[in-house]
C-alpha cells in the first residue's frame, strides 16, 4: 500500500525555493491540483514576485530574501492541510477544425489506429483536458487527458514550420500551437482560440489548472 510522503522542499538561491511532490505517493493528477492550490495560496501573498508551477513542483521567487526562512516550513505546513479539491479553476471551449488542410495528419493517425477520420475528432473533442503546465514556447500548454487509443508517435522529422492555432497529438500528449515554429506532433486540426497575446494583462489566455475541451466546429476529409 503506498503512503503520502512529505515533499522536498529546497533553498535554490537566497530569493527562490524549490517545492518537488513528485514522488509524494498520490496520483498525478490529484498531486498536480495541489499544486495549483498552493500556487494560488502563495500568490494571495505579496511576498513573490514570480509563481512557477510545473509538473508536480513549484518554483517561487521571493522578493526578499529575508522572507525565506519563513516560507520554507510554511509550505509544507499549507500542503498538509490543503486538498485537490482546494483548486479553482477556468474552463475553456474552442472550437476546432479538424482534417483537411486543417489538420494534415489525421489521416494518419486514424490509419495508426484503425480509425476513420470522424472517429479521431469525436475521440479526441469527448475528453475533458487539465492544463497541468505551460512551456516549451509562451503559451503552450501541456494537457492530460488524451485517450490512449489516439496515442501516436511524433514525426520522425519535424516540420520546419507549425501553423499557429494548430491541435496535435505527440506521443501520450496533446497540444495547441500558440505560435508558428517548427515542431513534429501529429497536426489533427485548427482552433482560431488566441493562446498568447504578449499585449494583453495576462498574456497567457489559459493557465495551468484550467480545464478545456474542443468543440468540433467541422470535420474535413
Amino acid at each position: 500500500m503506498t503512503t503520502d510522503r512529505t515533499p522536498k522542499i529546497m533553498a535554490l538561491t537566497t530569493h527562490s525555493i524549490f517545492f518537488d511532490a513528485y514522488e509524494t505517493g498520490s496520483d498525478t493528477l490529484t498531486t498536480q491540483k495541489k499544486i495549483w492550490a498552493l500556487a494560488q495560496y502563495c500568490q494571495s501573498s505579496d511576498d513573490f514576485v514570480d509563481i512557477v508551477p510545473a509538473n508536480n513542483n513549484l518554483t517561487l521567487y521571493l522578493k526578499e530574501p529575508a522572507q525565506l526562512a519563513g516560507w520554507l516550513p510554511r509550505l509544507l505546513d499549507q500542503w498538509h492541510e490543503l486538498k485537490a479539491s482546494d483548486f479553482n479553476s477556468r474552463h475553456h471551449k474552442l472550437a476546432t477544425r479538424y482534417g483537411g488542410e486543417y489538420g494534415p495528419d489525421i489521416a494518419h493517425v486514424a490509419k495508426h489506429h484503425n480509425l476513420s477520420v470522424d472517429e479521431v475528432a469525436q475521440m479526441h473533442s469527448s475528453a475533458k483536458y487539465h492544463v497541468l503546465f505551460l512551456g516549451f514556447k509562451p503559451g503552450f500548454a501541456y494537457l492530460d487527458g488524451l485517450n490512449p487509443q489516439l496515442f501516436t508517435p511524433r514525426h520522425a522529422e519535424p516540420r520546419l514550420s507549425v501553423p499557429k492555432g494548430s491541435v496535435a497529438i505527440g506521443g501520450e500528449q496533446t497540444g495547441i500551437y500558440p505560435e508558428s515554429y517548427p515542431g513534429g506532433w501529429q497536426i489533427i486540426g485548427h482552433t482560431d482560440f488566441r493562446l498568447f497575446d504578449i499585449n494583453a494583462a495576462s498574456p497567457c489566455a489559459i493557465e495551468p489548472g484550467d480545464t478545456l475541451e474542443f468543440v468540433i466546429q467541422e470535420v474535413l476529409k
